[in-house]
């Protein structure tokens, strides 16, 4: 039994000052205070004093770090990323792919179920790893128009034939897809990924307001990366914009990093879609936590200049940390930790069905983050690993 105490313990929907967090063979046991629970005899104490406890955080839009991408064939490639994850309090995470050939995407696909299938050593010689939790596909099913750095010549058109074959060389590991849904047979692709438990997610669009409505009719449930690779808002026309804003129904994710929105527009963002239906990604690439350089992103290469990563000066991924994010969202929008930190830990999990984590309770899987009172992260914890 490994009992952790601090100054504060976010679950995150309540507050709980000097808490007694039990631990049990990687699941939390119990949720109390120090004031109404005795320890453990017998267990182990690790105290972060003036510290503050947290459900890791969950990045359900990642495509790389530390120099590497999630699609590469590199077996060393998904241990670096994870690791640098952990280092930012990321305990779980949804590898992402990006628009490329057919054949290549299927073998990312399949070398990402391998990896989720056998399970990750959190915390082997080499360092605690974030744990893959399911795949992310952003593209091939995206409008030209709002493509962003996805190569043209690779996009095509949403089939439920197409889909299948993604679904079945990733062996059902498919959580999340990114879809145009103003392209012909978008209904269809989301109606059966969605019957599948896939949370489809509609971005990469120059779709106007009805036809982001017909997607939440047909099985839509969030949008990605809300304002970048979107049809632009106009009062008089308020397109996907508008409908994500606007629908309950939808969940939505921003890239908080003061590059991609401009601070008050993260502060729009958050106060229209609330504590319970904002979520942080960090649409990270290879070039998270390496210097100014090139990098590659699926099959093609950017530039990383004065914090941007840039193809032919057009937005390619970022190079924010989650717990970054998490802070600029504090500064952005006036919210205090607590409330910032849901986006970033229940939020996602809820989006993509990630029953038992993204909130401290018992029973569920001891993922955890330890915090200063800036946000900034002191300890990961991933299935009771790493203390």
């Amino acid at each position: 039994m490994i009992a952790l105490t601090a100054a504060t313990l976010f679950t995150p929907l309540e507050r709980i000052e000097r808490p007694l967090l039990l631990l049990d063979d990687g699941v939390i046991a119990e949720v109390a205070s120090q004031a109404s629970r005795e320890l453990p005899k017998g267990s182990r104490v690790i105290d972060l004093a003036d510290g503050i406890l947290a459900p890791g955080f969950i990045d359900i839009h990642n495509h790389g770090g530390g120099g590497h991408d999630v699609m590469e064939a590199d077996p060393l490639a998904l241990p670096i990323v994870e690791r640098l994850l952990a280092a930012h309090g990321v305990t779980g995470y949804l590898p992402t792919t990006v628009t490329a050939p057919v054949d290549s995407t299927l073998a990312a696909l399949a070398r990402l179920a391998d990896a989720i299938e056998a399970g990750t050593p959190t915390d082997g010689a080499n360092g605690l790893r974030a744990r893959p939790l399911g795949i992310h596909i952003e593209g091939p099913f995206l409008s030209h128009a709002r493509r962003g750095v996805h190569p043209p010549e690779n996009l095509l058109r949403p089939t439920v034939a197409m889909f299948e074959r993604f679904w079945q060389a990733a062996r059902g590991h498919i959580r999340m897809m990114t879809i145009a849904p103003e392209l012909e047979g978008a209904p269809d692709v989301i109606a059966a990924a969605a019957s599948r438990g896939v949370t489809v997610s509609i971005g990469h669009s120059d779709a106007d307001m009805k036809a982001a409505r017909a997607a939440v009719v047909a099985g839509a449930r969030h949008a990605t990366h809300t304002f970048n690779a979107m049809r632009p808002f106009a009062h008089r026309d308020p397109g996907i914009i508008g409908e994500v804003l606007t629908d309950s129904r939808l969940t939505a994710d921003i890239i908080a990093d003061g590059v991609h929105l401009d601070p008050a527009v993260v502060q729009l963002f958050l106060q229209a879609k609330g504590p319970e239906r904002a979520v942080l990604i960090s649409d990270a690439t290879a070039a998270t936590g390496m210097p100014e350089g090139r990098y590659r992103l699926g099959d093609f290469e950017f530039e990383v200049k004065d914090g941007k990563c840039l193809v032919d000066g057009t937005l390619a991924g970022s190079v924010l940390t989650l717990d970054r994010a998490v802070r600029n969202a504090m500064e952005f929008a006036q919210w205090d930790l607590q409330l910032a930190l849901r986006p970033a830990t229940l939020n996602p999990a809820r989006v993509v069905n990630l029953d038992g984590r993204g909130l401290l309770k018992a029973g569920a899987v001891a993922d955890l983050a330890g915090l200063n009172a800036s946000g900034e992260v002191i300890m990961t914890c991933v299935g009771g690993k790493g203390l």
